[in-house]
């Protein structure tokens, strides 16, 4: 739960929400709350869970138990009221691409109620907010996908919603374009708005968030501030190694050596949680040389939420 003292209504309260698919649990029981004008991030790897929670959240999906507030109103009880106070940002771009960037934004101002000149006002300052006023009639068809991602954006902010759900924004753009959203993000935020934000990239939700969730298999695992999450693995050091060929025999080694708590590998890269990289350093080495596999880069990092999922799930964060 977040710690930040509410007074007014939370922007959004989610109470033992659980969503099925066929048998499967997909969202297990899971409850938060964001205060108004928070930021608030989901992170996880791919298949935690996050998109359906925010497909339910937002009224897209039925619950199969649990319930949504949004402002103090239920999306399942009272959906309309809710969702007049509602942004969101899918994962999938929900344009059209003969239309050009003010043709759509207008076309989805239209649906939010808006018409004549207030309309083309709120265009105007959301073609301002993403930063395409210069493009505003090219069609959107032949945009970058940063581009259309702003758009995408754009079209959720134009009844000035006093909540808005963005559900992996940056996923798959160019790093200027991303800068561009996170950035947006933040002046969203200093103007009031509340932020519920999912992505698996940790240093996005570090950098953004007064509260992060980290969900995995359908549950939320952990919730607090960063300082929070860190404080959970303590005083132990993460060690990220290279290693030379895939060495099985090697890594269980690893894991039954004094001083190491966890041991992940993807890729040939390997992270590691131990009491004393001082310590251990030392007997991994042996334990590559006795698996004749050469270690081929080490770093000594500071510890990260990837660090702290490793802790919570015994897996790595980009597995």
């Amino acid at each position: 739960m977040s710690n930040i003292a509410i007074t007014a209504p939370p922007a959004i309260d989610v109470r033992g929400l659980k969503k099925n698919f066929n048998g499967f649990a997909a969202v297990k029981g899971i409850s938060f709350q964001i205060a108004p004008g928070e930021v608030f991030s989901l992170l996880g790897p791919n298949g935690a869970g996050k998109s359906t929670t925010i497909s339910v959240i937002s009224g897209l999906l039925a619950p199969a138990a649990g319930e949504t507030l949004i402002m103090g109103r239920s999306v399942q009880r009272e959906p309309e009221g809710a969702k007049a106070s509602l942004g969101v940002v899918p994962q999938d771009i929900a344009l059209y691409p003969d239309l050009s960037a003010r043709e759509n934004l207008s076309f989805w101002g239209k649906m939010y109620g808006l018409r004549g000149a207030v309309l083309k006002a709120r265009v105007d300052e959301v073609l301002e907010t993403i930063g395409l006023t210069d493009r505003q009639h090219g069609r959107v068809g032949k945009f970058s996908g940063g581009m259309k991602r702003r758009v995408n954006i754009g079209a959720a902010l134009l009844h000035r919603p006093g909540v808005v759900i963005m559900d992996e924004p940056t996923v798959g753009i160019d790093p200027q374009s991303r800068r561009h959203i996170l950035d947006n993000v933040k002046a969203l935020n200093q103007a009031g708005m509340a932020v519920l934000y999912t992505t698996h990239y940790m240093e996005e939700a570090a950098e953004l968030s007064h509260h992060i969730a980290i969900m995995d298999q359908g549950r939320l695992i952990a919730c607090g501030t960063h300082a929070d999450l860190i404080r959970l693995i303590g005083e132990l050091d993460r060690i990220e190694l290279t290693l030379s060929t895939e060495a099985p025999a090697v890594l269980e080694t690893w894991r039954r050596t004094e001083g190491v708590r966890q041991v992940a590998s993807e890729d040939g890269k390997v992270a590691l949680l131990v009491d004393d990289s001082n310590f251990v350093l030392p007997r991994l080495f042996e334990g590559a040389t006795r698996g004749n596999t050469r270690i081929t880069s080490v770093a000594i990092e500071e510890p990260n939420l990837e660090a702290v999922f490793l802790h919570l799930t015994g897996r790595a964060l980009r597995d």
